[in-house]
């Protein structure tokens, strides 16, 4: 068995991709799949991964054993900065190597492996080597989180470009609600990025999650289907 791997990255940090893996973790296990999160880099934490933690919450499953033996976290980073200054700050190195033996590793084992990243899609995991890179070598299929706040056009242009540019496939939009209280700039913004894909030639849904509030809202599975591609 080999797992499907989608990667799931935002337009800027604090975007809300904790929250939107695990959303898609929970609608993947409503509709029968074998599915696992990864983080394979993590900052500003120490023990067992915040965002795995909260991945597992989301979902409504305790900590798996692949959590406990670090396997879907491989590299823990004390300080809250960017993965390549984390590392450098404990004298390490981030080795994708590892990071790919233990995505490998869950592929075996899950149908479906969502890899949260860290940062957006140009944060640096070591000297020379952006996080783009690494998704580019692997040919990863990516979702991309945006939001509904004022700025949001233009991160989220600016990341199209550089998926564009790189040749990386986009299987989805992942538009979250959470902090953008301005509702007449949240619907211009979705309008204009529904636009903007079909501009750069990608013809991905967007999904909407909406301000969580209090729970954890469930993900249209027709949409999650056209994501995966499995429509």
């Amino acid at each position: 068995m080999s797992g499907k791997v989608i990667v799931i990255t935002g337009i800027d940090t604090g975007v809300g991709k904790t929250v939107a893996t695990g959303l898609l973790a929970k609608a993947l296990l409503s509709a029968g799949r074998t599915v696992i999160t990864q983080k394979p880099v993590e900052t500003g934490g120490d023990g067992v991964s915040a965002d795995i933690l909260k991945h597992r919450e989301i979902m409504g499953i305790p900590l798996q054993d692949v959590d406990r033996d670090g396997t879907t976290c491989s590299y823990l980073f004390r300080h809250p900065a960017s993965p390549h200054l984390a590392a450098a700050l404990e004298n390490r190195t981030i080795d994708t190597s590892v990071i790919d033996s233990t995505t490998r590793k869950l592929q075996e084992t899950y149908e479906i492996v969502l890899v949260e990243a860290a940062g957006g899609l140009l944060v640096p995991l070591r000297d020379r080597l952006l996080f783009i890179d690494y998704l580019q070598e692997r040919s990863y299929p990516l979702l991309l989180v945006t939001s509904s706040r004022l700025g949001s056009i233009n991160h989220t242009l600016l990341s199209l470009e550089a998926c564009r540019k790189r040749g990386l496939r986009l299987n989805g939009l992942l538009y979250n609600y959470a902090g953008g209280g301005d509702k007449v700039i949240a619907q211009d913004t979705l309008t204009v990025l529904r636009s903007a894909l079909g501009t750069y030639g990608y013809s991905c849904p967007i999904i909407e999650i909406p301000d969580i509030g209090e729970g954890y809202p469930d993900l249209s599975q027709e949409d999650i289907a056209k994501a995966f591609h499995e429509s």
